[in-house]
Parts: structure tokens; sequence; C-alpha cells
């Protein structure tokens, strides 16, 4: 199992490496590529499992359940794993959008000066 996590955990990381020398060359634009990762990549992944889990509770709890009292509360149970879920996640992009703003890591590309033309 842990040989198996290995892999994936190498097959994900592979990419991020061959960019390295590209792409970080400086704390600061480590620090402004790990947010960058974070709000396009990490919190719609897990923004889109919450909402799954929701809708899943949703029909769990009003289709599967209608004479099951379990499947009931199982589906209220996911329901509200779902919304907490998108609870944190609000919470967190958002302590991460503070610290953004704060420490002053832009996610903008900086304007190159261009040779003049006539």
């Amino acid at each position: 199992m842990m040989k198996k996590l290995a892999y994936i955990g190498t097959s994900f990381a592979l990419p991020f490496f061959a960019l390295a020398q590209t792409t970080v060359n400086s704390a600061q634009s480590l620090g402004a590529f790990i947010i960058t990762f974070i709000n396009t990549v990490a919190v719609p992944v897990i923004f889109a499992i919450a909402f799954i889990v929701f809708v899943f509770g949703v029909f769990q709890y009003f289709i599967f359940g209608r004479g099951n009292e379990e499947a009931a509360k199982q589906g209220r149970s996911l329901m509200l794993y779902g919304l907490i879920g998108f609870f944190l996640m609000v919470s967190v992009w958002g302590l991460v959008n503070i610290l953004v703003g704060s420490i002053g890591l832009d996610r903008n590309v900086p304007t190159y000066p261009h040779a003049p033309t006539r």
C-alpha cells in the first residue's frame, strides 16, 4: 500500500520538479506558486468533492430514505458533512487570500520593457 502511495505521489510531484528551475527562483515566487496552486487546483477539487457529498446526501435522504430511517439518517449526516466541507473551504480560501494581500505575494506577471519601434 505504501509503495502505491509513493508512486502516486511521485507521479503528481514530477511536473512540479520539472518546472522547478524556471518557476521557483526565490521564496516569494515559491509562496506565489503555492498560493496559485491552492487557489486554482486544490480549492476547486475540494469544493467539487464537498458538493458531490452534499448531493449524494440529498439523494440518500429524500429518495433512498423514503421508508428507511437508517438511510435517511445517513443522508442527513452526509449533507451535514458536505456543508461543513463548504464552510471549511471558504474559510481556508479566505485566509489564503488574506495572506496574499497582507504579505504582498502578487500573482501578476511583471511587465518587461519592449524594444523601441518606429
